[in-house]
């Protein structure tokens, strides 16, 4: 009876969890989701954002309302932390969803292109992080090119073809038929380059669709550019880590890892030449390897 007491004179009293919620909480937790909507604000960089994320870690009732915001929204919260900020990503039904066929109508007159859109990000994604210990280690920082990624998915292609002829598939499908195995075939069709009058990439080549695909992830704060060469070099965030543990269960994604284009032995990723190169066409200086361990 006696420990009945003690507990009862030192129990701390009940959370206010049944506060009322205030306008000023409401909007709070609505600045909050609206930092995560707007992913190249860094918290180190904005006071707000870093008091904000603080409340959201320390007061419970506060970080329900603002998950509650965001589902709302059709948002789904990846994460909220120091490192990433509030990492939000948009459900197949949110208003804030970017469908490929919307994206693909921005670069292309041509709707067959969505499915090489959907490629190059898909591609960019697996050369980021090749290795399920990349995804969780939170230092690890991913480094890809433009050229890169177009040599990657070109070896791919030629491995999918391989396969195909080995199980007496057909290798030659309409272009115009839905898929990613018809993706690949047609990527390899695709010139690599081309090039206009004045010497720019064509947007229809297979660079140039890489090259789009990465443009919008560095736009969307998930990746960072660190140079020019090999047709453009880019570095992941924490925000693009994120958005790849999320989509690293496809099938689509364990397949192209799955082909053994990229051999990972010791954190240093690169592309396996392939056994005859004479019909397939790489872009020049491909730039590999495209990683290294987490560094600055």
């Amino acid at each position: 009876m006696s420990e009945h007491v003690e507990w009862s004179d030192t129990e701390a009293p009940a959370p206010s969890a049944t506060a009322p919620v205030t306008p000023a909480d409401a909007a709070d937790a609505a600045r909050l989701v609206a930092f995560g909507l707007q992913p190249k604000v860094q918290p180190a960089r904005d006071q707000e954002y870093t008091e904000l994320l603080r409340r959201y870690r320390e007061d419970p009732p506060f970080a329900r309302l603002a998950d509650a915001v965001a589902a709302g929204l059709g948002l789904v919260v990846l994460e909220v932390s120091p490192r990433a900020g509030m990492a939000v990503t948009a459900a197949e039904d949110s208003v804030f969803a970017v469908r490929m066929g919307d994206y693909a109508r921005r670069t292309s007159a041509d709707g067959g292109d969505r499915f090489l859109h959907g490629l190059a990000h898909l591609a960019v994604a697996a050369m980021a992080f090749p290795r399920p210990e990349d995804l969780a280690d939170d230092g690890y920082i991913g480094r890809v090119s433009v050229n890169g990624v177009d040599a990657f998915v070109r070896q791919a292609c030629r491995r999918l073809e391989e396969r195909a002829e080995a199980q007496g598939e057909n290798t030659d499908p309409a272009t115009d038929a839905p898929g990613l195995e018809t993706a690949w075939r047609i990527w390899a069709r695709r010139s690599a380059a081309g090039a206009t009058k004045d010497a720019r990439r064509l947007a229809g080549s297979t660079t140039g669709i890489v090259g789009k695909a990465v443009a919008f992830l560095t736009d969307s704060g998930f990746l960072q550019r660190t140079g020019d060469d090999n047709g453009g070099t880019y570095r992941t965030t924490a925000r693009y880590q994120l958005q790849v543990r999320d989509m690293a269960g496809s099938a689509a994604m364990a397949e192209l890892l799955e082909l053994g284009v990229v051999p990972v032995t010791d954190g240093t990723p690169t592309l396996l030449p392939p056994e005859d190169t004479d019909d397939l066409e790489l872009v020049a200086d491909a730039g590999l390897p495209f990683h290294a361990p987490s560094q600055s």
